[in-house]
């Protein structure tokens, strides 16, 4: 029996649907990322699956166990949104206390957990602070503790790391990565950025406009993208179409050029030109095509460039590579604007559906 399951569930809001026809199933013991867009419907899910918004029609499971009129404080799921929810006027030792003295339990039970979990959160000598004192990244960790403290049997979180500035972001994301992993609870993790969702996830339910695209493990979803949205939202390359003209027995016509492809591209697919495949030195071989250059960044690991593929009819076809700081022979050179040439290895191509 999984743990929980969606069965066609649905929300309408007046004729829009929200969510359509969402089902899924979710081990216990796992990290499940709901992913999507801004308004593909995630937190409305999410809302769904803690009874704070009734569904439009399907149904939801826990352990087999219909939650339909199981009021949210009776579903044992514990909860952690982007603005944290904290209580200001209380410190940081009675914000992680408060769920457990709704669960009525003792004091010495409630002063043993709220150690605990300072101390899983990295926060120990932090009890009689305030919350208003605090940092973003420490407030996050106050709402994680307070979330874990009644030891949900699910723990749902909806963008937690959205109030965050970028560089903190990517500081905590490892942090409570280890945390969620470290716990073993059962977790739904709502967010619209992929490198969040392949950190922290063990699998990954994609959405878009209230529908599920594809599920499965980060490698997965990467590997073999269903469709051209998750390509495009996965940032995996560029999506270039068929050519009108014929190519030559043995190649394929695609609008930026004819390439030495195992399969053909039709008018219900996309040929997927990863980065790895782009190569800015004849040496390493390939198909020749222009490219005007975007932008470069330069990092301390590396060069990030964005480049435009060149169309047969002036179309551009946009992607990004990042390029080692050591390796110069392997990244455009020229100014921002110019036009060049870039090679194209077949092999590291990929046919997604559109």
């Amino acid at each position: 029996m999984p743990f929980l399951e969606w069965r066609a569930a649905a929300k309408s809001f007046g004729g829009a649907r929200a969510i359509d026809d969402f089902s899924l199933l979710l081990e216990e013991g796992e990290i499940l990322a709901i992913l999507g867009p801004s308004g593909s419907g995630k937190s409305t899910l999410l809302r769904m699956t803690a009874g704070l918004e009734q569904m439009s029609s399907g149904r939801v499971l826990c352990q087999g166990t219909d939650l339909a009129g199981i009021p949210t404080h009776k579903r044992g799921f514990g909860l952690m949104f982007q603005d944290y929810c904290l209580f200001p006027h209380l410190t940081v030792e009675q914000n992680i206390a408060f769920g457990l003295r709704m669960h009525k339990r003792g004091r010495k039970q409630i002063r043993e957990r709220v150690r605990d979990m300072l101390r899983l959160v990295r926060l120990e000598g932090f009890a009689r602070r305030d919350i208003l004192s605090l940092s973003g990244g420490e407030q996050q960790r106050v709402a994680l503790a307070r979330s874990l403290a009644p030891e949900p049997r699910l723990l749902m979180l909806d963008e937690p790391m959205g109030a965050l500035d970028a560089e903190l972001r990517v500081a905590l994301l490892g942090e409570l990565t280890d945390i969620l992993r470290s716990v073993g609870v059962t977790v739904v993790y709502v967010t619209h950025d992929h490198g969040e969702a392949m950190t922290v996830a063990t699998r990954i339910a994609l959405v878009h406009r209230g529908r599920l695209v594809q599920v499965g493990a980060p490698a997965d979803l990467l590997r073999k993208p269903a469709n051209a949205f998750v390509a495009s939202f996965l940032g995996l390359g560029a999506l270039v179409p068929r050519a009108r003209e014929k190519a030559p027995a043995g190649l394929c016509a695609t609008d930026i050029g004819d390439l030495p492809l195992p399969w053909d591209i039709d008018d219900d697919a996309f040929l997927l030109v990863r980065p790895e495949a782009v190569h800015c030195d004849s040496r390493n071989g390939g198909c020749e095509v222009p490219v005007r250059v975007i932008s470069r960044v330069v990092r301390p690991m590396g060069v990030m460039v964005r480049m435009a593929l060149q169309g047969r009819e002036g179309r551009e076809y946009p992607m990004e590579i990042a390029r080692p700081a050591l390796h110069e022979h392997d990244e455009p050179a020229g100014k921002t604007g110019d036009m060049q040439s870039v090679w194209i290895d077949p092999s590291r191509c990929t046919r997604v559906a559109r």
